[in-house]
């Protein structure tokens, strides 16, 4: 447990999932150009909001059982108890089966009353119908996943992940054509029924991704289960863990963890309401409400998603090496993992939310073909916000990794008041529009980043290291974002006398990001925000070592 390498194993696998999440996002992202498109932005509305919607009846139900299988799962193998682990695992999916049903069903009945009532979006109900399966289905492959992050493999899960985007770009963009014709066709029906039941083809593809996700799941689970049969046949527990504790150990897991999470996320769902009811006040009309914010979360809020990734993958990779350091109570360790992890994060994400910014009409108009100013001013103004989440997502899996379940809870519920309050004010008083929704967030992803250092320091007597983590990212973007915008106006312009605008943006925009990605790395490794020995622990390691060499970067 103690050697270099094992120590290491958690960023290993953390970049091993985050690449395979981003790759997934970036496919999700390629394939949310068609069906935007199909779609418009009203259509965009109705499809943001049933998975807004799914999300988070998905977290009530079992979104939070791969973090709290893979956490118990890992405390049984860290004590040698394989018996119980693979108890633990039957006993999750008995849990799985039950919620997920009930959930999903329920969904179902009730898309009507959810969607018209309580969001005020009555055409959503459509999507949200067709989704409603896949809570059931994404509950036992969550078990799956659970299993093996406790295992501290994330393979499978990163395996079934693209596969999962995979199949729901064909399927998605293929259904939402087909059925927005539907729409169409159909007499006497208004302009809104294209787009809403274009927005239910579109959640067809996540219902039929997710079942051909766990179907790859379930086959690697039964060759796993070959080896792992050994270890537990070696394996002398004579006394195992009853059904009944292992239940209450499961809730007592799960449920702040649940109640922290939905009220994490149920910002987006929130915002939503909030925004249709005020600007409905102000003399907005239906379309127009769900039009701007169809450009929120259709196209902002997508491409946001890609960055963060990263912070959602590390944070299942860490818990099991977490959960380990406190049961042997070894505080310098989980220190390490936390510094490591956070550091991670941050050289990734921060010039990933520069770029955005710098670079935020270009690449608009490069994935969603919108040269207009309130998407590109939406991610700019939103550029602070994605640092912010990373960090919030990170430290409150990390406070449950470390057992501390109720903390992220209080916290997230004393950001949700604050947000609220300040959306509000923003919308009511400001009139700032979708700018207020994305202020808000701002301040509610600050709010719980403040609140969770603060359980750190307490908990752990752990102080952020500044300059590796914060400093030198934010420099070494600076310069990227200098070298990114000069390259891209220089090819832009041109570009323009010899192709149409598209494709000289397109161009110039990749050309860009490029050169800023060569600078940014450059600058990083110059001011020692990276060392060899750090890139060598990495996947790949020695190869990327061996090129930065022979680039002179090293």
């Amino acid at each position: 447990m103690g050697t270099k390498k094992n120590k290491s194993n958690y960023l290993v696998q953390g970049t091993i999932l985050a690449a395979a999440s981003i790759f997934a996002r970036i496919i999700g992202m390629i394939y949310r150009i068609p069906l935007t498109r199909i779609l418009g932005d009203e259509g965009n509305a109705y499809y943001g909001s049933a998975n807004s919607i799914y999300s988070i009846l998905l977290m009530i139900s079992t979104f939070s059982l791969p973090l709290a299988v893979s956490k118990l799962v890992s405390e049984q193998l860290h004590k040698g108890q394989m018996k119980n682990a693979q108890k633990i695992f039957h006993c999750s999916m008995k849990f799985a089966v039950l919620c997920g049903g009930v959930i999903s069903l329920l969904t179902f009945l009730l898309a009507d009353v959810i969607c018209g009532t309580i969001m005020r979006v009555d055409n959503a109900a459509y999507a949200l119908r067709v989704i409603s399966p896949a809570i059931f289905i994404f509950a036992i492959a969550g078990v799956y996943r659970g299993y093996f992050q406790g295992h501290e493999t994330m393979i499978p899960t990163a395996t079934s992940q693209v596969i999962e985007q995979i199949v729901n770009a064909f399927v998605s963009v293929i259904a939402a054509g087909l059925l927005f014709q539907y729409g169409l066709s159909l007499k006497d029906a208004d302009a809104s029924a294209a787009p809403a039941w274009g927005a239910a083809g579109g959640t067809v593809g996540t219902v039929v991704s997710v079942s051909v996700a766990l179907i790859f799941l379930m086959i690697v689970y039964g060759s796993f289960q070959k080896g792992f049969k050994k270890q537990i046949a070696k394996d002398s527990t004579k006394k195992l863990d009853s059904d009944q504790a292992i239940y209450k150990a499961i809730l007592i897991t799960i449920l702040p963890i649940v109640f922290s999470t939905l009220i994490y996320n149920l910002s987006p769902t929130l915002d939503q309401a909030i925004f249709n009811t005020i600007l409905s006040g102000q003399g907005y009309t239906k379309e127009q409400y769900n039009t701007i914010y169809g450009i929120y979360l259709g196209k902002f809020y997508v491409l946001m998603n890609v960055p963060l990734a990263l912070a959602s993958c590390l944070a299942p990779s860490v818990v099991p090496a977490l959960t380990a350091a406190m049961v042997d109570g070894n505080y310098k360790d989980a220190k390490i993992k936390v510094r490591n992890t956070m550091r991670y994060t941050m050289i990734i994400t921060i010039p990933c939310a520069v770029g955005m910014a710098v670079l935020a009409s270009p690449i608009m108009q490069l994935i969603f073909g919108d040269s207009h100013k309130l998407p590109a001013g939406i991610m700019q103004a939103g550029a602070l916000m994605i640092v912010l989440f990373a960090i919030s997502t990170l430290t409150t899996s990390i406070l449950q990794g470390m057992g501390k379940m109720n903390i992220p809870l209080k916290n997230s519920a004393v950001a949700l008041i604050i947000h609220v309050a300040v959306l509000i004010l923003f919308l009511k008083q400001f009139r700032l529009n979708i700018y207020g929704v994305v202020y808000a967030n701002t301040i509610f992803a600050l709010v719980i980043c403040v609140l969770n250092s603060m359980a750190l320091k307490r908990y752990l007597h752990y102080r952020q290291e500044i300059r590796k983590t914060f400093l030198i990212p934010l420099i070494s973007s600076g310069f990227m974002a200098i070298a990114a915008f000069v390259v891209y106006w220089i090819f832009d312009t041109l570009l323009n006398y010899i192709f149409i605008e598209a494709a000289s943006n397109a161009i110039a925009a990749i050309l860009g990001i490029l050169a800023g990605a060569t600078v940014y790395g450059f600058f990083l490794i110059k001011l020692k925000g990276v060392r060899e020995h750090e890139i060598l622990n990495l996947p790949k390691g020695v190869l990327m070592v061996s090129i930065l060499k022979k680039i002179r970067f090293l």
